[in-house]
């Protein structure tokens, strides 16, 4: 049976006052992009397969998510330095080095995988050949960083992010019981089969990604260089109240806006695929397939141009949190503003991280695969890295009188334990 979309309430869901998304900076950005074509194939994936019994995880990982990125976004803002550029003048070279490298082979999957995933999404809305979409994507994402400056480049990145409103009009699109959802989300059946328990990882570690940390940091940085009016608050103090207050607000709305989109894309699987009994979604091309006959084109269209809108957010974001972090730990110029002559090193790693990408894309490697060791290096490299990013934010010799303390510093040392427990469970899986 095809269902009929409310279009009264789509249109008032898929509305967000421009001045807002305006004041909206590095939070909205990089809470948008961690809900990437791959991170959308995680989230189908749990909807698919235990229905609403996922939900909690999103609930769960909000506080923390928002925690750990508020802090990385305040090393920015009181440094005026990037997340490389201070572990590098904190940490010895053999320590942050192999960071950096797994970070970077991560992300290059990550672009893969999610180029895979668009071009699939491209081919299933009007046919032809995939790796010809691949290509095409993947220079266009490209082009967008190398040549748009990056005052006219930031709003091209805020438009995308309303792209995931998608996910709200696939919903919207579709019969939910909203009485279960809240139930199940609020009071969940916990189980310890290895399936769920590997699928509850992959929800975590999609959510708190690496790749973030040094963007939403990074993109801080920026903004003291691109903004006039705004300096490091290690020289102007005086800004502090003004500056911490934006960021805390950005960051927990970007977050919110983030988990929100995760928590409406499990719904939709859950709401549909769950109970049609489709629970083998390996990639959210398939879920974006098998929604058409269950809930009807209209669903299945909106799923499909929210995979491509968020993984051309996605994709420079990953791109760029790399170029970032390798040239900040070989001390040279790391800026979106620069020309690329001015940051040969800082293009050099966008251009070919995004182009073994493409490569990647064309050698037949297995998305799923792909994914599994996005998720495992990322695993890898995330807690030693929130150890210390929390170790450095606490340090008066970096962030002087604005050391992280209170709730933050809580949440932040609550969402490294849940990351170290992760890379726990990844390491134990694929060791047995």
């Amino acid at each position: 049976m095809t269902l009929k979309p409310n279009m009264k309430l789509l249109s008032k869901a898929s509305q967000i006052p421009i001045n807002v998304l305006r004041k909206l900076g590095p939070g909205l950005i990089t809470g948008a992009a961690d809900d990437d074509p791959s991170g959308i194939a995680t989230y189908s994936q749990a909807g698919a397969q235990y229905g609403f019994g996922l939900l909690w995880t999103i609930v769960l990982t909000y506080p923390l998510m928002a925690g750990i990125q508020m802090i990385c976004a305040q090393i920015g803002l009181v440094t005026g330095r990037g997340l490389a550029s201070n572990m590098q003048r904190t940490y010895p070279l053999l320590l942050t080095l192999p960071l950096i490298a797994l970070l970077l082979v991560a992300n290059i999957i990550n672009i893969a995988a999610d180029l895979a995933a668009m071009s699939d999404a491209v081919k299933l809305v009007i046919g032809g050949p995939r790796h010809i979409y691949s290509i095409i994507i993947g220079i266009t994402c490209l082009l967008l960083q190398v040549f748009i400056p990056y005052h006219r480049y930031l709003p091209i990145l805020k438009w995308l992010t309303l792209s995931l409103f998608a996910y709200v009009g696939t919903v919207l699109a579709s019969h939910v019981d909203w009485s279960r959802v809240i139930s199940e989300t609020l009071l969940p059946h916990i189980s310890f089969d290895a399936n769920y328990v590997l699928l509850v990882v992959g929800v975590f570690g999609t959510t708190i990604s690496p790749y973030l940390f040094f963007w939403q940091a990074a993109e801080e940085v920026e903004d003291i260089s691109d903004i006039p009016s705004r300096h490091a608050l290690v020289t102007h103090p005086l800004q502090a109240p003004e500056q911490i207050n934006r960021v805390n607000l950005d960051t927990t709305l970007g977050m919110g806006f983030s988990n929100t989109i995760s928590f409406f894309i499990i719904l939709t699987t859950a709401a549909t695929l769950f109970p049609a009994g489709i629970h083998n979604i390996q990639t959210s091309a398939e879920a974006a397939a098998a929604l058409r006959p269950i809930a009807g084109d209209f669903a299945f269209m909106l799923f499909a141009l929210g995979i491509i809108g968020t993984g051309l957010l996605a994709i420079p974001v990953l791109a760029g949190s790399a170029a970032y972090a390798v040239s900040e730990l070989m001390h040279k110029p790391a800026s979106l503003r620069l020309n690329a002559s001015s940051a040969k090193h800082f293009y050099s790693v966008i251009v070919i991280a995004t182009l073994i990408g493409v490569g990647l894309d064309f050698s037949g490697i297995d998305p799923i695969q792909a994914l599994i060791w996005s998720a495992v290096i990322n695993g890898i490299v995330a807690a030693p890295l929130m150890i210390a990013i929390m170790h450095m934010s606490t340090m008066q010799k970096i962030m002087g009188s604005f050391t992280i303390k209170g709730k933050t510093k809580l949440l932040g040392w609550l969402a490294t334990a849940l990351m170290t427990v992760t890379a726990v469970i990844l390491g134990l899986v694929n060791i047995f």
